[in-house]
C-alpha cells in the first residue's frame, strides 16, 4: 500500500537517503528542514525535485499546522542537533534541547492528533558507553555521558510518553553522501598526512545511511512498533580499524597509529567506549539486516567518486 510520508532533516545525511528510498518505492514523500530551500548533495538522485517544506521543528504550532495540512500516514523524524562537542557549549544547550527534545515532542503530539505512525531516529549515546556487552534495544539502563546523549534520550522519552505506536531506532557511526562524516575526514587528512593517530578503544559498527534508509522504510510499512538498533553488519571494530580499511579500500598509503582515547586527548564531549548495539531484534521481527560495513564502504567510496 502506498503511503504519504513526511520526513524531517532532509538536508542531512539520513533524511536525504530516506526521501530517495521512499520515492523509489512509489510512496508520496514530503521533506522538511530548517533551510528555506533544499540544500543537499547533487548526486543525481531525485530528492531535490521532491516536495520540500521549510519547517522549524522547535515551533510546536508550526509543526501542528504543517502536519495537519499534509496529513501524512507516517513521519520519519531524522532532524537532530548532531554536533556533539558544540552541544557542550553553555550558550548552545537551550538550542540543543529545543531541537532534540522539544522537536520530537511536537512531532509526536501532531502524530497523535492525526493518528499517524512516527519513527524517531536516536543514538547509542543514550547509554553510558561503558563495558563490553552489546546494548539491547529494550535496555532501560540509560546513562548518557554528554549533553547530546541526554537530549537524545529525553527526545526518545518524549515520543514514548506521547504515543502508543512508535518506532525508536538507535544508530551509530553514521556516514552518507549528504554531509560530513568520519570517512570524508579520513580521506581529506590522508591526502596531507603520512600517518594519522586514531583511537582504538572506542568500539562500534558503522552505519551507511543508504542501507539504513531502506530499513527505515521497511519498518514504517509495518505495524511492528518498538525500540530497535540498526547498524551495518560485519562485527564490532575500533575507529582505528575503520580508518585502516578506509585507506586500504581507497588505495592510500596513509598509516594509522592506534592510540587510546587518553593518549589522543580529551574532547569537549565524552565519547562512548562501548557503542556495540545488539541488532538481533531486527531479524526476530522479520526485518532484513543491513549489509556488511565493508561492502557498504566499497559502495560509498564508489558513490563519492561518481559525484566528486
Amino acid at each position: 500500500m502506498k503511503m504519504k510520508v513526511f520526513v524531517t532533516g532532509v538536508c542531512g545525511q539520513l533524511g536525504h537517503d530516506v526521501m530517495n528510498e521512499l520515492a523509489q518505492r512509489g510512496h508520496e514523500a514530503i521533506g522538511s528542514d530548517i533551510a528555506p530551500s533544499y540544500s543537499g548533495v547533487a548526486d543525481g538522485t531525485p530528492v531535490t525535485r521532491l516536495p520540500y517544506l521549510p519547517l522549524d521543528i522547535t515551533n510546536g504550532e508550526a509543526v501542528a499546522r504543517a502536519l495537519e495540512e499534509i496529513h501524512p500516514d507516517a513521519v520519519i523524524h531524522c532532524a537532530a542537533w548532531t554536533a556533539v562537542d558544540a552541544a557542550e557549549d553553555e550558550e548552545n544547550i537551550p538550542k540543543v534541547q529545543a531541537v532534540n527534545v522539544d522537536g520530537p515532542r511536537h512531532i509526536a503530539q501532531a502524530c497523535k492528533a492525526l493518528g499517524c505512525k512516527m519513527l524517531q531516529v536516536s543514538t547509542d549515546y543514550v547509554f553510558s558507553g561503558q563495558g563490553t556487552e552489546p546494548w539491547q534495544p529494550d535496555c532501560r539502563d540509560w546513562a548518557p555521558q554528554n549533553v547530546y546523549g541526554q537530549t537524545k534520550l529525553d527526545g526518545e522519552l518524549a515520543v514514548a510518553e506521547t504515543l502508543e505506536r512508535f518506532f525508536i531506532v538507535r544508530i551509530a557511526w553514521v556516514f552518507g553522501l549528504n554531509g560530513k562524516n568520519f570517512i570524508r575526514t579520513m580521506l581529506r587528512l590522508g591526502q596531507t598526512h603520512d600517518t594519522l593517530r586514531v583511537v582504538n578503544d572506542q568500539i562500534g559498527t558503522p552505519t551507511y545511511t543508504l542501507d539504513l534508509a531502506r530499513l527505515l522504510v521497511d519498518m514504517i510499512e509495518t505495524e511492528k512498533y518498538g525500540y530497535y538498533h540498526a547498524t551495518n553488519e560485519g562485527g564490532y571494530i575500533s575507529w582505528a580499524e575503520f580508518a585502516e580499511e578506509i585507506f586500504r579500500q581507497a588505495g592510500m598509503t596513509t598509516q594509522v597509529i592506534p592510540v587510546t582515547t587518553a593518549e589522543y586527548g580529551v574532547s569537549k564531549a565524552a565519547r562512548p567506549f562501548n557503542s556495540r548495539l545488539d541488532k538481533s531484534k531486527l531479524t526476530e521481527n522479520g526485518f532484513k539486516p543491513l549489509p556488511d560495513w565493508r561492502d557498504a564502504l566499497i559502495r560509498y567510496l564508489a558513490a563519492l567518486e561518481s559525484i566528486d
